[in-house]
């Protein structure tokens, strides 16, 4: 498994280990860790973090998701050390971060990169420049750093802008220019905080590929936020999901995404392929049945039989119409998943007949509601 994440309340299932040693050793540990900020007019402080245990072995893809104010940003923090906990042990590479002087904190931090949704850039800097400041900060020789820089450049692609500065580059490119600063030290960990979010969307999906090949060819630990399950798709091994400061989901990205548990996850996922209803639909669902109103299933397919013609079947074996409402057949993870929402022809026993049906052809369902005809949404408690 690529990472192990639980929260001590409340307590969220994730895929199980045959045995602790059954992981690769994690680079990154989180142990009871919670986080609480002063308030302001001697109120109660503001908690961000509570009861956090998070492991994160070496060379893994971890993305964290969560809603704004979620904790998201201060978990990262933690991590080179820019936060400190109110309680527990936040440890990278065995090192307790938390509890290291500042001379000690400068050596995991060079160890440690981080990329940043505006990229922080200096104006007066080349792209060559920028990159090489952290190595000039560390110390290293002029013709050390000359190689370094040009190592890197070639690395993102960006060797023909090297002596370009940052107006002079697209937000991509600049992106690009913050990937290679943070690898100049040659870190263990990079940390990614929204880094894509203003980004358009292809060049986001450049950017993931890049890091993607980053973490598969430099062995890299990564670790990711964000507000978008499509990122975490794209790039993530595994899915810690944050709420109110408490991890309520993590997992396999492929687990979660095809058995959201926690409702927040399902609202992330809502606006990914085959996971939720066009809003005019959606306002006209309702969770009882009404005279007239078609009952809503979200079908799952998972496997080689991700492409079989189930609503074919389902309509010629059991005499039951299905109208399809949303969905799509996709890979998460490389392995194959479908997801289709439908609307059955209303009848008494209509419901009952067509899940066992789908149950028995392997298929799993989720009750959604009643799709209440148009002109009735507005009496839909």
């Amino acid at each position: 498994m690529a990472a192990t994440l639980r929260s001590k309340e409340p307590r969220v299932p994730v895929r199980p280990s045959p045995t602790d040693d059954a992981d690769p050793a994690p680079l990154i540990r989180f142990e009871g860790v919670s986080k609480a900020y002063p308030a302001r007019g001697g109120s109660a402080p503001v908690a961000a973090l509570s009861g956090i245990d998070l492991s994160v072995p070496r060379g893994s893809i971890l993305g964290v998701i969560g809603r704004s104010g979620a904790g998201k940003s201060t978990l990262i923090r933690l991590i080179n050390g820019l936060e400190r906990p109110s309680a527990g042990r936040v440890l990278v590479g065995g090192a307790e971060v938390s509890a290291l002087d500042e001379r000690a904190l400068r050596q995991v931090r060079a160890r440690v990169g981080m990329i940043f949704q505006h990229f922080n850039l200096l104006s007066s800097r080349t792209a060559a420049d920028n990159v090489a400041l952290p190595l000039e900060i560390a110390g290293w020789t002029k013709e050390a750093i000359r190689a370094r820089v040009a190592d890197l450049l070639a690395l993102v692609g960006l060797e023909d802008r090297a002596h370009r500065y940052p107006a002079e580059l697209s937000g991509g490119q600049k992106q690009r220019v913050g990937i290679a600063r943070a690898l100049a030290t040659k870190p263990d960990v990079l940390l990614s905080d929204e880094a894509t979010s203003a980004l358009d969307p292809e060049t986001t999906r450049a950017i993931l590929a890049l890091l993607k090949r980053i973490n598969r060819e430099l062995g890299l630990t990564i670790v990711l936020i964000t507000h978008e399950m499509s990122v975490i798709r794209a790039v993530a091994d595994e899915v810690a999901v944050i709420e109110g400061g408490r991890i309520v989901e993590g997992g396999p990205v492929y687990e979660v995404f095809t058995r959201p548990r926690a409702e927040i996850t399902r609202s992330l996922l809502a606006g990914e392929a085959g996971h939720g209803l066009p809003p005019g639909l959606a306002a006209r669902l309702a969770p009882n049945p009404t005279p007239g109103a078609a009952p809503v299933l979200r079908l799952v397919f998972r496997g080689p039989g991700s492409d079989a013609a189930i609503i074919a079947r389902l309509a010629r074996e059991t005499g039951i119409e299905a109208a399809i409402l949303a969905g799509a057949v996709d890979e998460i993870g490389g392995e194959p998943f479908g997801a289709l929402t439908v609307s059955l022809s209303p009848g008494p026993d209509v419901l009952a007949r067509a899940r066992a049906f789908l149950a028995a052809s392997g298929v799993e369902t989720e009750e959604l509601g009643y799709l209440t005809q148009r002109g009735e949404e507005s009496h839909v408690a």
